[in-house]
C-alpha cells in the first residue's frame, strides 16, 4: 500500500438514486472508515470546522480512537461541512485513484441526503436555501425599498434570529432595485462570430440567482466586457436556481428539479455551440462538477459541461486566442483579490489573477493575492450557530486582505468579498472599496 496519491484526484459518479445511498447504518460505517482515516493523517484541520470537530471527539475519547465516538455524534462533523471541496481537491492524499478511495465530501452530501430524506432539516433552513424564493420581490418598485429597509432594522434582525436562524450580526444581501434578466440583460448578436482555437466566438450568460436578484451590476460589468470585445451575446432565456444552496442542504430532490428545468435549455445553446458563462463560482461549478457526477449519463450534462466557462476562464482563453482587446486605460493602483473555494476546485486556475497581470501590462495594478477559506460558504457564514466560526475561519484572510491598505479588495465569489469586507471592518481595517473583479477590468477599460 502506498503512502498517498501521485496522481490527480478523480471524482466517481455519485450514486444517489442507489437506495444503498440512503440506508443510514452502511453511511455511518463509511463515516467511520474515512473518519478513522483521516484521524491518522489531520492534514486538512486548518481547512473548516468539520475537521477540528472530528478531531476534538476522538480525543476526548478513552483510547483516542474514532471507534469510541457514539454514532449520533458524527452528525456534528456533517453539520460544519460546507462541501467547499478543498480538502478533495487540495489536501486529501488518500483520495481516488489511492485504493482508499476517499471522498470527504461527497461522504459529507451522502450523510446531509440522508439527514434531509429522514425530515431533519428546519423548515428556516429550506427557506434560506430558496433563493429563487427571496427573490420573488426583487425589481418592484417600493416594495424592494420596504423590504431592504425593514431587514436592515435591529428588530426584524433579531426576527430573522429567532424565526430564521439569521444571525443579527450577518452581513445580509439586499435585493436589488430593478433585476438583471429584466431591465439590464439585453442581448446583442450583432456582432460577427469569431471562434478561437480555444473559445468559442459567441456567449449565452446564466445570470445566476445573486446576479439576478441581488447584484444585476455584475452581470451588466460582464456585458459591457463582451460588448467592448465585439462578443455577441445572449442571456439565457430562461432559467432557474442552479441547485447548489439546496445541495449544501442534501436536498438532492430539490436539485434534480433545477436540472431538469435548466438542463434544456443550456444544453440548447451549447449545441449550437455558445460558450455559457456565470458570474458566479458555485453556479459554474455545479455544472462542471456535481451536476456531471449526479447524471452521469445524460448526455445534454455532459455537453453542457463542457460548454460552461468562468467569465475570466474565458476571457484569457481568448487573450490566448488573440481575441482579447487589452486597450486598458484606467491603473487601478493596488489589488487585495481573494480566489473562493468553488473557483479554486475547478481544475481551472487561476485565471482571474491572470487578467489582473495582464492590465498591469498596460497599466499600474499592484497585486495582492489571496488563497484561502473566507468562510462565508454560501448559507453557512449568516446561520446563527455557524455565523462566529465562519469569521474565525475567515480572520487570515481578512487579515492578508488588509495588507498595505489596498485601493479595491475583490473576489469572485460576492458574498465571500462581503464577508471578507465585514471581517475587515471588524478588524479595524476597513476596505477602502469592495468591487467584483469584472467591475475592476471594466474600469481598468475606461467604460462607464
Amino acid at each position: 500500500m502506498r503512502e498517498g496519491n501521485l496522481e490527480a484526484p478523480t471524482r466517481h459518479p455519485i450514486d444517489w438514486k442507489n437506495p444503498d445511498f440512503y440506508d443510514e447504518g452502511k453511511a455511518l460505517a463509511e463515516m467511520e472508515r474515512v473518519f478513522d482515516i483521516c484521524h491518522g493523517c489531520r492534514r486538512c484541520v486548518s481547512l473548516c470546522q468539520s475537521f477540528p470537530t472530528l478531531f476534538d471527539l476522538v480525543d476526548e475519547t478513552s483510547d483516542g480512537e474514532v471507534h469510541g465516538i457514539k454514532k449520533e455524534a458524527y452528525w456534528n462533523v456533517v453539520d460544519q461541512c460546507y462541501l467547499c471541496d478543498l480538502c478533495y481537491m487540495t489536501k486529501c492524499p488518500y483520495t481516488p485513484p489511492h485504493p482508499w478511495q476517499l471522498d470527504f465530501p461527497h461522504l459529507m452530501l451522502r450523510a446531509k441526503a440522508i439527514k434531509h430524506k429522514n425530515g431533519h432539516v428546519a423548515a428556516k433552513e429550506k427557506f434560506l436555501a430558496s433563493t429563487d424564493v427571496h427573490g420573488q420581490f426583487a425589481g418592484i418598485p417600493i416594495v424592494v425599498d420596504v423590504v431592504n429597509a425593514v431587514n436592515g432594522t435591529q428588530a426584524m434582525r433579531g426576527q430573522m434570529d429567532s424565526k430564521l436562524g439569521v444571525h443579527p450580526d450577518a452581513w445580509m444581501p439586499t435585493l436589488a432595485e430593478q433585476r438583471f434578466r429584466w431591465g439590464r440583460a439585453m442581448n446583442n448578436t450583432t456582432y460577427p462570430v469569431v471562434k478561437g482555437e480555444r473559445t468559442p466566438g459567441k456567449v449565452a450568460i446564466f445570470a445566476t440567482c445573486y446576479v439576478n436578484y441581488n447584484e444585476p451590476g455584475i452581470g451588466a460589468d460582464l456585458i459591457k466586457l463582451l460588448d467592448h470585445n465585439q462578443i455577441p451575446y445572449e442571456i439565457v432565456n430562461k432559467e432557474a436556481c442552479c441547485g447548489m444552496p439546496k445541495l449544501e442542504l442534501g436536498d438532492l430532490d430539490s436539485v434534480e428539479k433545477s436540472w431538469a428545468a435548466n438542463m434544456p435549455v443550456l444544453a440548447r445553446y451549447a449545441k449550437e455551440g455558445f460558450a455559457i458563462v456565470t458570474a458566479i463560482p458555485s453556479c459554474t461549478l455545479m455544472y462542471k462538477q456535481e451536476l456531471p457526477l449526479m447524471f452521469p449519463d445524460d448526455a445534454d450534462t455532459q455537453l453542457v459541461k463542457k460548454a460552461m466557462f468562468d467569465p475570466f476562464e474565458y476571457f484569457i482563453a481568448r487573450h490566448k486566442d488573440g481575441l482579447l482587446k487589452t486597450d486598458f486605460k484606467t491603473a487601478l493602483g493596488s489589488v487585495s483579490y481573494h480566489i473562493p473555494c468553488h473557483g479554486r476546485v475547478q481544475n481551472i486556475g487561476k485565471k482571474t489573477e491572470e487578467m489582473f497581470k495582464l492590465i498591469g501590462q498596460t497599466v499600474q495594478v499592484k497585486l495582492n493575492t489571496v488563497e484561502r477559506c473566507s468562510g462565508h460558504a454560501g448559507t453557512y457564514g449568516v446561520k446563527t450557530p455557524y455565523h462566529p466560526v465562519a469569521m474565525k475561519i475567515g480572520k487570515p484572510v481578512f487579515k492578508a486582505m488588509a495588507k498595505d491598505n489596498p485601493d479595491f479588495i475583490s473576489s469572485d465569489c460576492a458574498l465571500a468579498g462581503h464577508h471578507i469586507a465585514q471581517g475587515m471592518a471588524q478588524a479595524g481595517t476597513p476596505a477602502k472599496a469592495l468591487q467584483h473583479p469584472l467591475s475592476l477590468v471594466r474600469l481598468a477599460y475606461g467604460l462607464e
